[in-house]
C-alpha cells in the first residue's frame, strides 16, 4: 500500500512537470497536453517522496510531531505532491481541490508565470527553509531542533548539498543539541550520484567510508541502499523506526539523569538512483542512475512523437486509474495513510511561526541606561550595556526558553559577557578544568562557523523563537548570502496571508572596519550594509547607534520586531557617549536629528552642515564641529546625526525615508553637506538618489585604506579624520570667514605631525587621545 501512495506522487510530480491538460490520462496523451516550456528537475523527486511516505508511516505509528527540511535543490513538486495527497495544500489554497479540477490546477501552475517555484519555498506549506540555494537545510533544521523538545526535524541533504561549506560544517550538531531539553534532527543523506552533470563526492564513497564521515562527527548512521522498491521500503521502514525508539531513548535518559556528554543521534544514509522509476533510457541514452535524469528526461515532447508516447508510457507505468477515482479523488485507503491534522507535516505549527505568541520580555532600559553627563565627556564600551540587557533576557525567560545569542567565539571579546552571569556556552564534549562558562545546559551558542551561526539563528527565529547573531564585521560577509536568502523569503512570505509574523533576523556588527587597527586590512570591512541596502525595502532595517544609549533603544525596538533583516552596526570599543536615554528614545524614533548642542547656527539657519553616521564618524565629525566653531566663529555650522540609514531615500524607496520636507528640515535645501559616514561612499551616496541636489552631499567614508595601526590613523587613511572634514568644510562653504585660513594650515601641520608622531611612539597624538568634547566657546 505504501508503494501505491508512493506511485502517486511520483505521477502527481511528473504531471507538474509535464502536464497542463489531461492531468489523469483519461484520453490519450496529445502534444496540446503537454506544457510548452518544460521546467522543473525530476531527478532528486522519486527520493524525497519515498522519505515523505515512510515519515507519514512513521507519524501514523508513533504519533511524534515531525517537521520536514528538504534540502536538495528543486525538489519542490515532489513536496507538493505530498502536501496536496495529505490535503494539507487544498487547507492553505482551497482553490486547489482535492479532485478533477485542484488537480488540473495543481499541475498548471508549476514553473508556469504567476504560479510556485520549482523548489521549496515561502508559498509551501510545511516549509520553513528555502531549497533554492544549497548549504542550509542541516543548520535550519538543527535550529529549529533547539529548545523544542517535542519535535523531530527530519532534514533530507542531497549529496549535491552536502559538497558545500555550510552543510559540511553542519554535521557538528551533535556537540550542541541537549537531548534534555532540546528536540533531535534527523539527518537522511540521499545518495544518488549526481548533481546536474557531474557525480557527487560522497556518492563515489563507499557505505561505509560515508558512515565514518557521519560518525566522526558524532552520529549513529544506518544505511539504507538498493534500486528494487520493495526491499528498499523494507530497510526503510525498519531503519526509522530503529532511530524513532533511538531518539526517544535518548532523550529519556538525558531528561531523568541528565545529558552527560554528546548523544550519539541517528542519522540515515539512503542510497537510490537518480530518478528513480523515471526512463532507464531515452534514445538508447541511459537516464535512471545518471546526471540525465536531474532535470526533464525527455525533452521536446511536443515536437517528438516516440517522446510523447515514452512520456505516456512513463505516466500510466504509476497506474493512475487506481490512485484517483472517476472524480480525481485519492482512493480511500491511500488517503487513509496520511496523518491527521496538525501531525501533517504540511500543517506541522513550527514551520510557521510556532505555536506561542509571547513576546520576548523586556526590563525596562533604565536598567541599563548610562549617565552621560556632558554630552562626549564620557569614555565607555558601547556594547557593554546591551550585554546586560541580554543577561536579563535570559534569566526571564529561564523558564520558557525562547532566547538564543549566537557568535562566533566572541561574545566576550564584543563586550557581551554579562550573559555568563547566568548561562554558559554550550558545548556536549567534556569539560576541561580551563574551560570558561562551558557547559551541555548553556544557551550562548559559539561555534566558529558564520554559516552556522546565522543558519542555527534563522531556523530558531523562522519556528517562533527570538535571536541575535553578533559577529566581527567584516566576516558577516562569510554569510551574506545567507542573508539575502533569508531578505527574500521574509519578503515573499509576507504576501502570504496564511504565513504568520515570526521574529526579526538580528544581525549584531562590531569589532568593526575602524577599530579592527590591531587586527589589520584583513578585518576591515563593512561591505554587509551594502549587500542589505541592496534587498527588498519591505523586510531591511539598518542602524548605526553612536553610543550605548541608543543601542539599547534600538535593541529593544529589534528584539520586538516581527519579519524584517535588522542590520545593526557598532563598535565594541570605548567611545564617547552623548545621549541620555530619554534623547536616545527620541533620535531612534526620529531616525535622524540634528544635535543642536553641538552646533552654532542661529535663526537664519547654518552655513554648512556636517552629518554624520556610525560612532566612530560621529566623534570625528564633533571634532571637525569644534573646530570650525573654535578657529572660525563666524561660520554657523549644524550637526546632524543619523541612526537609521532608511530615512535617507526619498519615502516611495523605503518605508522609512523622510518626506522632503522633513528631509530638508534636517539637511537644508541648499546648503553644502559634509558627511562622514561608517561604510563605503558609494552605498550613502545611492540612498540620496531622488532627492533634491544630491550633489550637495559630499561623503567621507571608508575606502579600502588599512592595516595594522592606531585608531586614528584609520580615519586618517581613509581621509575621514576631524582635520580632512573640517578642511572639507572650508572648501565648500561659500564665502570667506576669518580665521578659515588659520584653521586650513593648522589642520594641514597636525595631519603631518600625527604621520610623524606615530611612526616614532607607535600611538596617537596626545591631542588625538585625550581630545573631548567641550563647548567650543567655553
Amino acid at each position: 500500500m505504501l508503494g501505491r501512495y508512493w506511485a502517486a506522487a511520483n505521477y502527481l510530480t511528473v504531471a507538474q512537470i509535464y502536464l497542463q491538460e489531461n492531468v489523469l490520462l483519461r484520453e490519450p496523451l496529445r502534444p496540446e497536453h503537454i506544457k510548452p516550456r518544460l521546467l522543473g528537475h525530476w531527478g532528486t523527486s522519486p527520493g524525497l517522496s519515498f522519505v515523505y511516505a515512510h515519515l507519514n508511516r512513521l507519524i501514523r505509528r508513533t504519533e511524534a510531531q515531525l517537521l520536514l527540511v528538504a534540502g536538495p535543490g528543486h525538489g519542490g513538486p515532489a513536496v507538493v505532491a505530498n502536501l496536496y495527497l495529505e490535503g494539507s495544500y487544498t487547507e492553505i489554497y482551497p482553490r486547489i481541490s482535492r479532485d478533477a479540477a485542484g488537480l488540473r490546477l495543481l499541475v498548471r501552475q508549476f514553473s508556469t508565470p504567476g504560479g510556485i517555484p520549482s523548489h521549496v519555498g515561502p508559498p509551501t506549506p510545511g516549509s520553513l527553509h528555502e531549497g533554492g540555494e544549497l548549504g542550509y537545510s542541516l543548520a535550519h533544521a538543527t535550529g529549529v531542533a533547539m529548545d523544542n523538545p517535542d519535535l523531530i526535524v527530519a532534514c533530507v541533504i542531497g549529496d549535491g548539498e552536502a559538497e558545500t561549506g555550510p552543510l559540511e560544517g553542519a554535521w557538528k550538531a551533535p556537540a550542541f543539541l541537549n537531548p534534555g531539553r532540546d528536540g533531535a534532527v534527523l539527518p537522511i543523506l540521499h545518495l544518488n550520484g549526481y548533481k546536474i552533470s557531474s557525480p557527487t563526492v560522497l556518492g563515489r564513497r563507499t557505505d561505509g567510508q560515508v558512515a565514518a564521515l557521519l560518525t566522526a562527527h558524532g552520529w549513529d548512521p544506518v544505511v539504507v541502499s538498493g534500486h528494487d522498491p520493495a526491499l528498499v521500503h523494507h530497510q526503510l521502514a525498519r531503519a526509522l523506526d530503529h532511530a524513532h525508539a533511538r531518539i526517544r531513548h535518548v532523550q529519556d535518559q538525558a531528561r531523568r539523569h541528565g545529558a552527560g556528554g554528546p548523544a550519539r543521534w541517528p542519522a540515515l544514509i539512503l542510497r537510490t538512483p537518480k530518478g528513480w522509476t523515471g526512463p532507464t533510457a531515452v534514445d538508447g541514452v541511459p537516464v535512471e542512475g545518471t546526471f540525465r535524469a536531474h532535470q526533464v528526461p525527455l525533452a521536446g515532447v511536443r515536437e517528438n512523437p516516440a517522446h510523447l508516447a515514452q512520456l505516456e508510457a512513463w505516466l500510466r507505468s504509476y497506474k493512475p486509474e487506481t490512485l484517483f477515482d472517476a472524480g480525481g479523488h485519492l482512493v480511500p485507503e491511500l488517503a487513509a495513510l496520511a496523518p491527521r491534522g496538525t501531525l501533517r507535516m504540511g500543517a506541522n505549527p513550527w514551520a510557521n511561526g510556532g505555536t506561542s505568541a509571547a513576546p520576548l520580555p523586556l526590563r525596562p532600559l533604565e536598567n541599563y541606561a548610562l549617565d552621560v553627563g556632558t554630552p562626549g565627556s564620557t569614555l565607555h564600551e558601547t556594547t557593554r550595556p546591551l550585554g546586560e540587557m541580554l543577561r536579563d533576557i535570559y534569566a526571564d525567560t529561564a523558564d520558557d526558553p525562547r532566547f538564543r545569542l549566537f557568535c562566533p567565539d566572541e561574545t566576550t571579546s564584543n563586550r557581551l559577557g554579562a550573559v555568563f552571569e547566568v548561562t554558559d556556552r554550550c558545548l556536549m564534549g567534556p569539560r576541561q578544568a580551563g574551560d570558561d562558562h562551558v557547559s551541555p545546559d548553556g544557551r550562548v551558542m559559539e561555534v566558529l562557523s558564520e554559516h552556522l551561526c546565522q543558519g542555527w539563528l534563522e531556523g530558531y527565529a523562522l519556528s517562533g523563537r527570538h535571536g541575535l547573531f553578533a559577529t566581527y564585521e567584516a566576516f558577516a560577509m562569510v554569510s551574506a548570502s545567507m542573508t539575502v536568502q533569508h531578505a527574500k523569503w521574509l519578503a515573499h512570505a509576507r504576501e502570504l496571508p496564511w504565513r504568520h509574523p515570526v521574529p526579526s533576523l538580528n544581525i549584531l556588527l562590531t569589532s568593526t572596519c575602524w577599530r579592527n587597527d590591531h587586527n589589520g586590512f584583513s578585518h576591515q570591512g563593512p561591505g554587509l550594509i551594502d549587500t542589505v541596502l541592496s534587498l527588498s525595502g519591505s523586510v531591511v532595517r539598518v542602524y548605526l547607534p553612536p553610543d550605548s544609549n541608543t543601542l539599547l533603544a534600538v535593541a529593544e525596538h529589534v528584539l520586538l520586531s516581527k519579519d524584517y533583516v535588522n542590520l545593526v552596526v557598532v563598535d565594541k570599543q570605548a567611545h564617547p557617549q552623548y545621549l541620555s536615554l530619554d534623547d536616545a528614545r527620541r533620535h531612534a524614533a526620529a531616525g535622524a536629528s540634528t544635535w543642536h548642542w553641538a552646533g552654532n547656527e542661529d535663526a537664519s539657519g547654518p552655513d554648512i552642515v556636517l552629518a554624520c553616521a556610525g560612532d566612530v564618524p560621529t566623534e570625528e565629525t564633533l571634532a571637525a564641529a569644534w573646530l570650525l566653531q573654535r578657529h572660525v566663529p563666524g561660520l554657523r555650522v549644524r550637526v546632524v546625526n543619523v541612526m537609521d540609514l532608511l530615512v535617507l531615500p526619498p519615502p516611495d524607496v523605503h518605508p522609512h525615508g523622510l518626506p522632503n520636507v522633513d528631509f530638508e528640515a534636517l539637511f537644508t535645501s541648499d546648503r553644502e553637506v559634509i558627511v562622514a559616514w561608517h561604510g563605503y561612499a558609494r552605498a550613502f551616496h545611492q540612498l540620496l538618489h531622488g532627492r533634491r541636489n544630491p550633489a550637495r552631499f559630499h561623503v567621507r567614508g571608508y575606502n579600502e585604506r588599512g592595516t595594522t595601526t592606531t585608531p586614528f590613523d584609520m580615519v586618517v587613511l581613509n581621509r575621514m579624520s576631524r582635520f580632512h572634514l573640517a578642511l572639507e568644510a572650508l572648501h565648500r562653504v561659500p564665502g570667506r570667514f576669518e580665521g578659515a585660513r588659520e584653521l586650513a594650515e593648522h589642520c594641514t601641520a597636525m595631519l603631518a605631525s600625527h604621520e610623524s608622531y606615530i611612526h616614532e611612539h607607535f600611538q596617537d597624538l596626545p591631542a588625538i587621545r585625550d581630545w573631548t568634547w567641550t563647548p567650543p566657546r567655553g
